[in-house]
């Protein structure tokens, strides 16, 4: 095995906020997050419907039962 090829591990604290939320190992002795498990809508069940820009207005009106004419049946 080749000597000095991979990188040196050290403990490692993962930061959102100025917190420590987790300590693990990396090549890096800190790591700052913006988003993590702990606060993030999906894996909290927090998550908030929202439409943006007229989205569901926009999908309501393109697949409405107005837009698909069907030809009456022989």
């Amino acid at each position: 095995m080749k000597k000095d090829l991979h990188p040196k591990i050290v403990p490692c604290k993962i930061i959102y906020q100025g917190q420590v939320v987790m300590e693990t190992f990396s090549t890096k002795p800190e790591i700052t997050v913006e988003v993590w498990s702990g606060v993030h809508p999906f894996w909290t069940g927090q998550q908030r419907f929202i439409d943006a820009e007229g989205r569901v207005d926009k999908f309501n009106k393109r697949f409405s039962e107005s837009s698909y004419r069907t030809k009456p049946k022989k």
